[in-house]
């Protein structure tokens, strides 16, 4: 396993701040799969022999890192560590490879295979999700380059918007897993770029399903949690994403109501996950697990009214269970955990 000879993030009163030697060693992550073309897992429908071909000629831009979608959040990861440290060593490196994979024409190729209708819920809703959020971060770059690649991007960001709000006025049921296909997470992620670029007809879907079908939510039953392959934790994404929608003493009262425990015990509800076996890419999700439960502890702790402390302390205790793993030489999580060590530390500022 790779070790850090200084630690990730240093932790003040509470306050967390990621080292330039942690920014860096998380950067090398997506930096090292982002143009390795395999293995690669495809998840498009052929709808004929024309995708017959290296996923490099239908994936130009995403055809890194295993799979598309964490090819995406692998980009995402690159843009948020160049906005956050002016002095990383691999800066030149990283606009070099966002230059040549963030194309104009490289995006457009992307869009052919969601226009494609056997294809038009390919990556629906974690890969969608992560592409808006790679789209809002490169908007909000005050950076030549970040404009230009925003550019680049907007078209498929603005086609995947729209396809998220006919979606959901089509969506009967909400999506409770623990892996890709949450709802509650990727609707968090899609309301965090409507709200950056202000598009108001998304965040209106977004909020009318959100209020459809968690509103009335009560006892999140979170001993049936964790699943054997989760990267997400249903209960923990809902009221990560209700904060975002709800007046703040609405959701306090939501929250006391649907997660009792964490105004008691909160340790006592939310464990830190086994991980037995690293070099399986479905059990190493709950490495990833240990993560998003810090992220979505670190945002509730802000919300929540009451219990604070204890609250992020168990974001903390997630945190650290999870950082010394995040690399561990084996790339079924290598190509795909240093995006959540990210999102985690930088929800923990």
């Amino acid at each position: 396993m790779a070790q850090l000879s200084t630690p990730l993030y240093t932790q003040t009163k509470g306050k967390i701040e990621l080292s330039v030697a942690g920014a860096e060693h998380l950067a090398s992550l997506p930096l090292r799969c982002m143009q390795q073309e395999y293995p690669y897992k495809t998840g498009i429908v052929f709808p004929d022999s024309d995708y017959t071909v290296a996923p490099i000629n239908y994936h130009p831009a995403f055809y890194g890192c295993f799979d598309w979608h964490s090819s995406v959040h692998g980009h995402w990861t690159l843009v948020r560590l160049l906005k956050e440290f002016k002095n990383l060593p691999s800066e030149a490196v990283i606009k070099k490879k966002l230059t040549q994979n963030l194309s104009a024409a490289n995006i457009l190729q992307e869009i052919k295979v969601f226009k494609n209708k056997e294809n038009r819920g390919f990556e629906r809703i974690y890969g969608w999700s992560w592409l808006l959020q790679l789209y809002a971060e490169l908007y909000t770059w005050q950076d030549p380059l970040g404009q230009q690649l925003a550019a680049n991007v907007e078209p498929l960001a603005k086609y995947i918007a729209q396809s998220y709000i006919s979606f959901l006025s089509n969506l009967a049921y909400a999506i409770r897993v623990g892996e890709h296909t949450n709802l509650a997470f990727g609707l968090s992620l899609a309301w965090d770029y409507a709200s950056t670029v202000k598009d108001e007809a998304l965040q209106a879907a977004i909020k009318s399903a959100a209020t459809r079908f968690y509103a009335n939510d009560k006892n999140a039953p979170v001993q049936w949690e964790p699943g054997g392959y989760d990267f997400l934790s249903p209960s923990l994404e809902e009221a990560d994403l209700m904060w975002r929608i709800l007046p703040a003493a609405e959701y306090q009262k939501w929250l006391h109501e649907f997660l009792p425990g964490l105004y008691q015990h909160p340790d006592e509800l939310f464990k830190i996950t086994i991980v037995n076996d690293r070099t399986d890419g479905k059990l190493v999700h709950l490495e990833g697990l240990n993560l998003s439960r810090a992220w979505c502890l670190f945002n509730i702790s802000k919300h929540a009214g009451a219990n604070e402390a204890a609250i992020k302390k168990l974001a903390l205790e997630h945190l650290d269970a999870a950082l010394p793993n995040v690399v561990s030489g084996h790339y079924s999580g290598d190509h795909w955990l240093g995006t959540f060590a990210v999102y985690a530390i930088m929800r923990g500022l």
